[in-house]
């Protein structure tokens, strides 16, 4: 019975994030870093974003009674000498039981904070947060102090919509999305070369590389 609920409930979940274009995708990502900068109080520092060697950026969600599901799509951007690369595409998925119930939207933002992490997320395959890379949350607010130095290779930031209890990235695995990459640049990519910049930014990419400044 616990297995036909969680594959019910992953079930579920895997057609939502199926429902979601490429280009869809880029657009929520690009709007979920505007609303976290129009956070006041709980905002990513400005100094953290200048120091970023790249961004992770999901949509995650996780909905069961008992058993449950979570399942999120989303991109990697990484800093060049030119700039921000093209998006590299991202998910995740997994199942839990537990006394849990409800559904939730967490909107994450991991900021990349040295070369190591973008690396991780540049092989093509799947990164564990917490293993692969150490994890932290990250400073929040505009006066947060800019001159501390990164005391994680990730940062991660969350903003919940919904009600679900211990919503976390700690141990998740996010996995790169080789199809997306092939449906968005019209051909076969590497992960490598789409956040080295080797792999030109498509158009579609401009609305999120703007929302991220120089």
């Amino acid at each position: 019975m616990k297995k036909l609920f969680l594959f019910l409930a992953m079930a579920s979940l895997a057609v939502v994030v199926a429902d979601a274009a490429e280009q869809d995708t880029v657009n929520r990502c690009a709007a979920i870093i505007s609303q976290f900068q129009q956070m006041p109080e709980k905002a990513i520092p400005r100094d953290v974003l200048r120091r970023a060697k790249g961004l992770a950026i999901m949509s995650v969600v996780k909905a069961g009674f008992i058993f449950s599901a979570k399942g999120g799509q989303g991109v990697v951007i990484a800093r060049t000498p030119r700039g921000w690369s093209g998006p590299s595409f991202i998910a995740t998925g997994g199942g839990g039981w537990g006394l849990q119930a409800g559904a939730q939207v967490t909107d994450f933002v991991m900021v990349l904070n040295n070369d190591a992490a973008v690396r991780a997320f540049s092989r093509g395959g799947n990164v564990t947060i917490g293993v692969d890379v150490s994890a932290a949350a990250g400073p929040v607010g505009r006066t947060a102090a800019g001159a501390v130095m990164p005391t994680a290779a990730v940062y991660t930031y969350s903003r919940s919509k919904g009600l679900f209890v211990g919503v976390s990235l700690e141990g998740a695995v996010i996995g790169t999305q080789r199809q997306s990459n092939f449906n968005y640049y019209g051909g076969p990519v590497r992960a490598d070369s789409i956040l080295s910049g080797v792999t030109k930014a498509p158009p579609g990419a401009a609305p999120l590389r703007r929302a991220l400044g120089p």
